[in-house]
C-alpha cells in the first residue's frame, strides 16, 4: 500500500457535514485535510492555493452543483468521492469517473473503505508506466510490467470501476488494473457474455451463480445489482 500523505479538502455546505469528513479524515493517517469549503466557489479558490489529491464534495449545493463541479476539474488530476443524501445522482456521478460515492450518514467503516480505493488509486496512478487495455474480438491485451498480457474475455469473472481505471477479475482473487472506462468495457465487451449489474460492476453471465434481490453472485463475490439495470438483467437471464 501507498504510504503517500494524500492531501484532500471538502466541500459542503452544511456545517455538520464538514464537521463529521474532517473528523474521519482526522482517523486516517494518510489523509491530510488542506480545507474546508462551504460552496465550489469557495473551493475553486482553494484548489488553486492547496493542489489537492482528493476532493469528498457534496452534490446538492446551491449555485454550482456538485456534479458541475466535478466537470470543471476534468484532466486535473483530482481524485472525487462524492458524498451526498441523494442516491438518484449515483449515475451522473459514475459517468464522471468519480472515486466512490458515500450516501450521508456516512459510517466510518464507510469512509475508510473510500480512503483504501484512493490510496490504492494513487499506487497505480504514480506508477512511471500506465497500464492499458487494447481492447480486440475475443480478447484484450493489458500492458503489465513492461509485458503485454492477454485475456481472454472468456476468463473474466467481472469488471469493477476504479475511477479512469477499471479492476478486471478473472478469479475470485486474481485482479488486474488498467487505464479504461466502464463504459468503454461495456462497448467493447461482447454483449451476448457480458452485462451491466450495476454504475460499478459488468459481470461475465455465465459466471454467475445467483441472483438476489439485490445482488449477483459471481464465485463467492457478492456484487450489488442497481435498481437501475436489474430488470434488464432479469429479462436478459430468465427469459431465452
Amino acid at each position: 500500500m501507498n504510504n503517500k500523505i494524500l492531501k484532500c479538502m471538502a466541500i459542503d455546505d452544511e456545517p455538520l457535514a464538514l464537521e463529521i469528513i474532517e473528523a474521519h479524515i482526522s482517523k486516517c493517517e494518510n489523509l491530510k485535510l488542506m480545507a474546508k469549503c462551504a460552496n465550489a466557489i469557495e473551493a475553486a479558490e482553494a484548489i488553486s492555493h492547496e493542489k489537492p489529491d482528493i476532493i469528498f464534495c457534496d452534490i446538492h449545493m446551491p449555485e454550482i452543483s456538485g456534479i458541475d463541479f466535478m466537470k470543471s476539474l476534468h484532466n486535473s488530476g483530482i481524485l472525487v468521492v462524492f458524498t451526498t443524501a441523494y442516491s438518484e445522482y449515483a449515475v451522473d456521478a459514475f459517468s464522471l469517473d468519480a472515486l466512490d460515492y458515500l450516501l450521508k450518514p456516512i459510517s466510518l467503516d464507510r469512509f475508510k473503505k473510500s480512503v483504501e480505493r484512493a490510496e490504492e488509486y494513487f499506487t497505480f496512478k504514480n506508477q512511471q508506466e500506465q497500464p492499458q487495455a487494447e481492447m480486440n474480438v475475443g480478447h484484450m491485451f493489458v500492458k503489465v510490467d513492461s509485458k503485454m498480457l492477454k485475456i481472454n474475455y472468456d476468463d473474466i469473472w467481472y469488471v469493477e470501476a476504479f475511477a479512469d481505471y477499471v479492476k478486471i477479475f478473472t478469479a475470485e482473487d486474481r485482479r488486474i488494473v488498467t487505464l479504461q472506462t466502464m463504459k468503454n468495457m461495456e462497448i467493447s465487451l461482447p454483449a451476448d457474455k457480458f452485462a451491466r449489474v450495476h454504475r460499478s460492476y459488468i459481470v461475465a453471465i455465465d459466471k454467475v451463480k445467483s441472483i438476489g434481490a439485490h445482488e449477483v453472485l459471481v464465485g463467492t463475490k457478492n456484487i450489488p445489482l442497481g435498481k437501475n439495470y436489474k430488470d434488464a438483467f432479469a429479462q436478459r437471464m430468465y427469459i431465452k
